[in-house]
């Protein structure tokens, strides 16, 4: 039977330092080839991932679409909606080929003939769903559910956010040349230089230059929507550094809360598509202000955390003069840009506001009875 020869000192050495450099060999060319991937492939988390994205679809040639545009009217609700008897007459008016309407309200609520009066709400709500809390990155994802659904239909146009406590302030047709007439998007966007909403962690991805504030409630083009929609890189950082900071109990020390309740205090909604469209580079695509309009009142002391509310308008307060002096405002100033922004569509002078926030279903009521959304038989009310 023949042994095995044992192996010598050195003979052993040198396999175990051919063993190391083989192995040294693989890894450095592993990292060679990382050190590649990463030169060559896109950097989804750098600054300008955004901005790259944005002149991706920049560069794309238009869809050629050659039937009648529709707007796309995108509902945001917590049900119901209280106001859907306005919103009935103002649809009424229109050519049902002219317009589409999106929900999106809590998950399991249903639209039909036990939950709403009009008819043009049965069957609009999403399919996909999720609970919003305000002040948090849910309020975003419902959003960007709402432009999903919408974008499904090649003939929108033009996507419009509202709250189920907006109102009309022109009929139909006037809101549908207004807007169509524009190649713009209608976001209300300007430097957030006073409440200290901006998380450093966000940097660099979000650079503080970029930062945006401005209201909820924008008006859309196709291709800005798709943006919003195939954004991937500014939403999660929203979702991870953008938070509501919770009530803390500072022994009663109302400045210690101010201070406390302030740091990083950041409200999702009024900053997201501002801040993304800005890294966009796609600012001088946008009539930077708002259709919508909302009367901020300081129904709180100096003292406390949270100074301003939006005014709910009662019965009294929508008389004709006020909603007239409403509509006729022309432009808007925004104190932290020292710049006026002087309302237009297509580069003609216009009114401001097609749209006004937050109205009781008296007050509502009122405007269908004035004529404010076009003419109303007013014992239809009744029935």
């Amino acid at each position: 039977m023949t042994k095995k020869r044992p192996l010598s000192a050195s003979s052993s050495s040198s396999s175990v330092q051919s063993h190391f450099w083989s192995g040294l060999k693989i890894v450095t060319s592993l990292s060679v080839f990382m050190c590649l991937f990463l030169l060559l492939s896109p950097q989804s988390s750098s600054p300008n991932a955004v901005r790259d994205k944005a002149l991706e679809f920049g560069r794309r040639p238009v869809e050629p679409f050659f039937g009648t545009p529709k707007i796309a009217f995108l509902f945001l609700a917590r049900s119901n909606l209280p106001l859907d008897f306005v919103w009935h007459f103002f649809f009424q008016n229109a050519d049902e080929g002219t317009f589409s309407i999106y929900i999106h309200s809590e998950p399991r609520f249903v639209l039909d003939e036990s939950t709403t009066k009009s008819s043009f709400f049965y069957g609009r709500q999403l399919t996909k769903r999720v609970h919003v809390a305000w002040g948090e990155s849910s309020m975003i994802k419902a959003e960007r559910l709402l432009f999903e659904a919408a974008l499904q239909d090649p003939a929108n146009r033009r996507f419009i956010l509202l709250s189920d406590s907006c109102i009309p302030l022109h009929n139909f047709s006037y809101v549908y040349n207004y807007l169509m007439s524009s190649s713009k998007s209608f976001v209300d966007s300007f430097l957030d230089t006073k409440e200290g909403r901006y998380n450093p962690k966000m940097s660099p991805i979000i650079p503080k230059g970029k930062w945006r504030k401005g209201s909820q409630w924008i008006t859309l083009i196709r291709k800005h929507a798709e943006i919003v929609l195939a954004d991937d890189v500014v939403f999660p950082i929203f979702r991870k550094h953008c938070k509501r900071r919770p009530a803390l109990d500072l022994g009663g020390n109302l400045i210690a809360q101010r201070v406390a309740q302030k740091e990083h205090n950041c409200i999702p909604d009024e900053h997201y598509i501002q801040t993304l469209l800005a890294m966009s580079e796609l600012e001088d695509e946008l009539e930077r202000r708002t259709i919508t309009y909302t009367s901020w009142n300081e129904s709180a002391t100096e003292m406390e955390g949270n100074r301003w509310h939006p005014m709910k308008f009662g019965y009294n307060d929508a008389s004709p003069e006020h909603i007239k002096q409403i509509k006729d405002i022309n432009h808007v100033y925004y104190e932290t840009e020292y710049r006026t922004e002087w309302c237009h569509s297509n580069g003609t002078s216009v009114p401001c506001f097609l749209f006004a926030r937050k109205f009781s279903p008296g007050a509502a009521m009122r405007l269908l009875r004035d004529g404010v959304v076009g003419p109303v038989d007013a014992t239809a009310l009744l029935t």
